[in-house]
């Protein structure tokens, strides 16, 4: 499975088709969707697929090659169609709603089991661990302007680093999902946002400034004097 391609040669998810190419497309995303949530990456099977989206399993074959091509063509489309970021306008509004719609994401009865089937995917695979990981850093980027934007307006220390404050939003509730029996809530996406702000506020996620090799000497050389050359006492 690693290394294979799809359609002349193409990794699936790279080439946007049109008409009646983009019609099969569509339908066989839709067709996986269905499969990994109701059976999960495991047996996940392109056959099978086919026959869901009512198209020849040749066709599947030859576009997607393998299981993983097909999740990281979905990835992809699932990243291109996700909702876009709210700016409320105070890092704690836009937090709240990032953590809010990542609650939403992962209690719906479809998504829900979907997200759960593409991270067992990722634990498998190597290439899907890849667009999952491709997926994320979209999601990401797309929220991070809100943090750069609390920074500018002086809510944050500088140097914060945007990414990883938008990280800490999401990690609880995933945390929840694939750990406990109980889906996030509205109360656990409440704590998840006010908790990640705390700890940007307090500076947790400042960025460490370059190490500079000879500053590092320089005092390496004054300890050694020093501690040859002891005060007075």
């Amino acid at each position: 499975m690693k290394g294979e391609k799809g359609e002349a040669g193409v990794e699936p998810g790279t080439v946007r088709p049109g008409g009646r190419t983009a019609r099969v497309r569509e339908a066989v995303l839709r067709a996986a969707e269905d499969a990994l949530t109701e059976t999960g990456f495991a047996r996940l099977d392109l056959t099978d697929v086919a026959r869901r989206a009512g198209v020849g399993k040749t066709t599947v074959y030859r576009r997607w090659g393998t299981t993983a091509g097909l999740v990281a063509d979905l990835l992809q489309d699932m990243a291109d169609q996700s909702v876009s970021r709210t700016e409320t306008g105070t890092l704690g509004g836009d937090l709240r709603a990032n953590a809010d719609l990542v609650r939403r994401t992962l209690t719906d009865p479809r998504q829900g089991p979907l997200f759960k089937a593409l991270i067992t995917a990722a634990t498998c695979d190597e290439k899907a661990a890849e667009a999952l990981h491709r997926f994320y850093e979209r999601r990401v980027g797309e929220w991070a302007p809100c943090v750069e934007r609390a920074v500018q307006r002086g809510e944050l220390p500088a140097g914060t680093d945007p990414r990883e404050v938008v990280r800490a939003v999401s990690a609880p509730l995933y945390y929840r999902l694939l750990t406990t029996p109980t889906p996030p809530d509205e109360a656990a996406a409440t704590r998840a946002a006010a908790a990640a702000e705390a700890a940007a506020r307090a500076g947790a996620y400042v960025r460490e400034s370059p190490r500079d090799p000879l500053q590092d000497s320089l005092r390496d050389s004054l300890r050694g004097r020093d501690a040859e050359n002891p005060p007075c006492s």
